[in-house]
Protein backbone atom coordinates (compact mmCIF):
# COMPACT_ATOMS: atom_id res chain seq x y z
CA UNK A 1 0.00 0.00 0.00
CA UNK A 2 1.64 3.30 -1.23
CA UNK A 3 2.14 5.57 1.76
CA UNK A 4 0.21 8.68 2.34
CA UNK A 5 1.81 12.05 1.47
CA UNK A 6 -0.10 14.79 3.29
CA UNK A 7 2.46 17.67 2.21
CA UNK A 8 2.00 16.51 -1.46
CA UNK A 9 -2.26 15.97 -1.19
CA UNK A 10 -1.93 19.93 0.01
CA UNK A 11 -0.30 21.15 -3.08
CA UNK A 12 -2.42 19.84 -5.34
CA UNK A 13 -5.23 20.89 -3.41
CA UNK A 14 -4.16 24.17 -3.40
CA UNK A 15 -3.50 24.28 -6.87
CA UNK A 16 -7.03 22.85 -8.34
CA UNK A 17 -8.48 26.18 -10.29
CA UNK A 18 -11.64 27.61 -8.45
CA UNK A 19 -14.50 27.53 -9.78
CA UNK A 20 -16.47 30.77 -9.58
CA UNK A 21 -19.97 30.24 -7.87
CA UNK A 22 -21.18 33.52 -10.09
CA UNK A 23 -19.92 35.51 -12.82
CA UNK A 24 -19.79 39.12 -13.28
CA UNK A 25 -23.32 39.20 -14.85
CA UNK A 26 -25.31 37.14 -11.93
CA UNK A 27 -23.46 39.55 -9.39
CA UNK A 28 -24.13 42.71 -10.84
CA UNK A 29 -27.84 41.44 -10.82
CA UNK A 30 -27.71 40.95 -7.53
CA UNK A 31 -25.94 44.35 -6.79
CA UNK A 32 -28.19 46.20 -8.55
CA UNK A 33 -31.37 44.80 -7.67
CA UNK A 34 -29.64 45.00 -3.31
CA UNK A 35 -28.92 49.00 -3.96
CA UNK A 36 -32.29 49.50 -5.75
CA UNK A 37 -34.09 48.24 -2.84
CA UNK A 38 -32.02 50.54 -0.74
CA UNK A 39 -33.23 53.19 -2.07
CA UNK A 40 -36.46 51.87 -1.92
CA UNK A 41 -36.42 51.33 1.80
CA UNK A 42 -35.17 55.08 2.33
CA UNK A 43 -38.20 56.41 -0.09
CA UNK A 44 -40.36 54.79 2.27
CA UNK A 45 -38.55 55.76 5.43
CA UNK A 46 -39.02 59.26 4.37
CA UNK A 47 -42.73 58.82 3.59
CA UNK A 48 -43.12 57.74 7.22
CA UNK A 49 -41.28 60.83 8.33
CA UNK A 50 -43.22 62.81 6.93
CA UNK A 51 -46.68 61.65 7.65
CA UNK A 52 -45.55 61.43 10.91
CA UNK A 53 -44.52 64.63 11.21
CA UNK A 54 -47.75 66.27 9.09
CA UNK A 55 -49.78 64.68 11.74
CA UNK A 56 -48.18 66.13 14.66
CA UNK A 57 -47.94 69.27 13.35
CA UNK A 58 -51.64 69.26 12.95
CA UNK A 59 -52.22 67.81 16.02
CA UNK A 60 -49.91 70.84 17.83
CA UNK A 61 -52.01 73.58 15.23
CA UNK A 62 -55.47 72.25 16.20
CA UNK A 63 -54.68 72.02 20.25
CA UNK A 64 -52.36 74.92 20.60
CA UNK A 65 -49.70 73.15 22.61
CA UNK A 66 -46.61 74.71 20.63
CA UNK A 67 -48.49 78.31 21.70
CA UNK A 68 -48.87 77.42 25.18
CA UNK A 69 -45.74 76.56 25.59
CA UNK A 70 -43.64 79.05 23.94
CA UNK A 71 -46.12 81.72 25.81
CA UNK A 72 -45.03 80.35 29.21
CA UNK A 73 -41.24 80.80 28.15
CA UNK A 74 -42.46 84.08 27.68
CA UNK A 75 -44.33 84.93 31.00
CA UNK A 76 -41.09 83.46 32.77
CA UNK A 77 -39.10 86.27 31.11
CA UNK A 78 -41.98 88.92 32.20
CA UNK A 79 -44.11 89.19 29.10
CA UNK A 80 -47.68 89.69 29.29
CA UNK A 81 -50.20 87.18 27.15
CA UNK A 82 -51.69 88.94 24.63
CA UNK A 83 -53.79 87.88 21.24
CA UNK A 84 -51.32 89.96 19.60
CA UNK A 85 -48.35 87.84 20.86
CA UNK A 86 -50.37 84.53 20.36
CA UNK A 87 -51.52 85.62 16.61
CA UNK A 88 -47.74 86.42 15.76
CA UNK A 89 -46.45 83.54 17.33
CA UNK A 90 -48.90 81.21 16.11
CA UNK A 91 -47.93 82.67 12.23
CA UNK A 92 -44.47 82.24 12.50
CA UNK A 93 -45.08 78.61 13.47
CA UNK A 94 -47.35 77.76 10.55
CA UNK A 95 -45.11 79.67 8.31
CA UNK A 96 -42.30 77.48 9.32
CA UNK A 97 -43.90 74.29 9.57
CA UNK A 98 -45.15 74.89 5.96
CA UNK A 99 -41.97 75.24 4.69
CA UNK A 100 -40.56 71.84 6.77
CA UNK A 101 -42.97 69.55 5.16
CA UNK A 102 -42.79 71.62 2.10
CA UNK A 103 -38.99 70.44 1.94
CA UNK A 104 -39.85 67.38 3.72
CA UNK A 105 -42.27 66.43 0.33
CA UNK A 106 -39.86 67.78 -1.91
CA UNK A 107 -37.31 65.31 -1.00
CA UNK A 108 -39.79 62.19 -0.61
CA UNK A 109 -40.53 62.99 -4.21
CA UNK A 110 -36.84 63.37 -5.54
CA UNK A 111 -36.49 59.99 -3.39
CA UNK A 112 -39.54 58.38 -5.52
CA UNK A 113 -38.18 60.11 -8.54
CA UNK A 114 -34.40 58.22 -8.05
CA UNK A 115 -36.10 54.85 -7.28
CA UNK A 116 -38.15 55.14 -10.29
CA UNK A 117 -35.28 56.45 -12.48
CA UNK A 118 -32.40 53.22 -11.27
CA UNK A 119 -33.50 50.32 -13.62
CA UNK A 120 -31.93 47.14 -13.07
CA UNK A 121 -31.38 46.43 -16.76
CA UNK A 122 -29.11 49.69 -17.39
CA UNK A 123 -25.45 49.91 -18.34
CA UNK A 124 -22.84 50.08 -15.60
CA UNK A 125 -21.35 53.48 -15.36
CA UNK A 126 -25.19 54.97 -15.43
CA UNK A 127 -26.62 53.00 -12.36
CA UNK A 128 -23.34 54.01 -10.41
CA UNK A 129 -23.84 57.66 -11.53
CA UNK A 130 -27.34 57.46 -10.17
CA UNK A 131 -26.00 55.78 -6.98
CA UNK A 132 -23.71 58.26 -5.91
CA UNK A 133 -26.09 61.23 -7.12
CA UNK A 134 -28.95 59.26 -4.79
CA UNK A 135 -26.10 59.70 -1.80
CA UNK A 136 -25.72 63.55 -2.10
CA UNK A 137 -29.35 63.68 -2.10
CA UNK A 138 -29.87 62.08 0.90
CA UNK A 139 -27.06 64.02 2.40
CA UNK A 140 -28.68 66.99 1.44
CA UNK A 141 -31.75 65.88 2.99
CA UNK A 142 -30.08 65.25 6.50
CA UNK A 143 -28.33 68.42 6.20
CA UNK A 144 -31.13 70.59 5.55
CA UNK A 145 -33.14 68.75 8.32
CA UNK A 146 -30.48 70.27 11.02
CA UNK A 147 -30.08 73.51 9.46
CA UNK A 148 -33.66 73.90 9.74
CA UNK A 149 -33.81 73.12 13.03
CA UNK A 150 -31.20 75.97 13.73
CA UNK A 151 -32.85 78.37 11.40
CA UNK A 152 -35.93 77.74 13.45
CA UNK A 153 -34.36 77.94 16.85
CA UNK A 154 -32.77 81.36 15.37
CA UNK A 155 -36.43 83.04 14.31
CA UNK A 156 -37.94 82.16 17.58
CA UNK A 157 -34.83 83.46 19.38
CA UNK A 158 -35.47 86.84 17.28
CA UNK A 159 -39.12 87.12 18.13
CA UNK A 160 -38.39 86.80 22.25
CA UNK A 161 -36.35 89.50 21.95
CA UNK A 162 -38.63 91.70 19.84
CA UNK A 163 -41.49 91.32 22.09
CA UNK A 164 -38.95 91.69 24.90
CA UNK A 165 -38.32 95.32 23.06
CA UNK A 166 -42.37 96.01 22.17
CA UNK A 167 -43.69 95.25 26.14
CA UNK A 168 -39.78 97.41 27.36
CA UNK A 169 -38.86 94.55 29.28
CA UNK A 170 -35.74 94.43 30.65
CA UNK A 171 -34.53 91.08 31.86
CA UNK A 172 -31.43 91.18 34.54
CA UNK A 173 -27.98 89.80 32.83
CA UNK A 174 -28.45 86.43 34.73
CA UNK A 175 -31.94 85.76 33.42
CA UNK A 176 -30.75 87.00 29.69
CA UNK A 177 -27.54 84.49 30.55
CA UNK A 178 -29.67 81.47 31.68
CA UNK A 179 -31.98 81.96 28.65
CA UNK A 180 -29.34 81.88 25.89
CA UNK A 181 -27.50 79.02 27.15
CA UNK A 182 -30.80 77.25 27.07
CA UNK A 183 -31.05 77.89 23.63
CA UNK A 184 -27.51 76.55 22.67
CA UNK A 185 -27.87 73.79 24.59
CA UNK A 186 -31.25 72.77 23.67
CA UNK A 187 -30.20 73.36 20.02
CA UNK A 188 -26.83 71.20 20.57
CA UNK A 189 -29.18 68.67 22.26
CA UNK A 190 -31.93 68.36 19.61
CA UNK A 191 -28.99 68.51 16.60
CA UNK A 192 -27.13 66.03 18.18
CA UNK A 193 -30.23 63.52 18.33
CA UNK A 194 -31.12 64.20 14.83
CA UNK A 195 -27.71 63.45 13.69
CA UNK A 196 -27.78 60.42 15.97
CA UNK A 197 -31.35 59.43 14.36
CA UNK A 198 -30.16 59.98 10.86
CA UNK A 199 -27.27 58.06 11.50
CA UNK A 200 -28.68 54.68 13.06
CA UNK A 201 -31.24 54.55 10.39
CA UNK A 202 -30.05 56.11 7.15
CA UNK A 203 -26.91 55.59 8.08
CA UNK A 204 -26.86 51.90 8.15
CA UNK A 205 -28.76 51.58 4.55
CA UNK A 206 -26.30 54.09 3.50
CA UNK A 207 -23.42 51.98 4.39
CA UNK A 208 -24.33 48.73 2.96
CA UNK A 209 -25.19 51.09 -0.37
CA UNK A 210 -21.64 52.01 0.37
CA UNK A 211 -20.34 48.34 0.01
CA UNK A 212 -22.82 47.75 -3.35
CA UNK A 213 -21.17 50.63 -4.91
CA UNK A 214 -17.84 49.92 -3.98
CA UNK A 215 -18.40 46.31 -5.71
CA UNK A 216 -19.78 48.00 -9.04
CA UNK A 217 -17.00 49.89 -9.09
CA UNK A 218 -15.00 47.55 -8.98
CA UNK A 219 -16.79 45.48 -11.70
CA UNK A 220 -16.60 47.87 -13.73
CA UNK A 221 -13.02 48.56 -13.71
CA UNK A 222 -12.58 44.75 -14.49
CA UNK A 223 -14.85 45.57 -17.87
CA UNK A 224 -12.80 48.38 -18.98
Amino acid sequence: MPEFDLDSFKKTWQEQPVQQKYDNNEILQMLNRKSRNYVKYIFWISVVEFLFFTSLGLFYIIQGKESNSFINILEKLGVRRTPEIEHSFDNIYLALKILSLSITAYFVYKFYQNHKQIKIEENLKKFISKIIQFKKTVNMFILLNIGLLIIFTSIFTVFVFYVLNTQNIAITNSALSGFLIGIVLSTALSVLLIWIYYRLLYGIIMKRLDKNLKQLKDIDSQEN
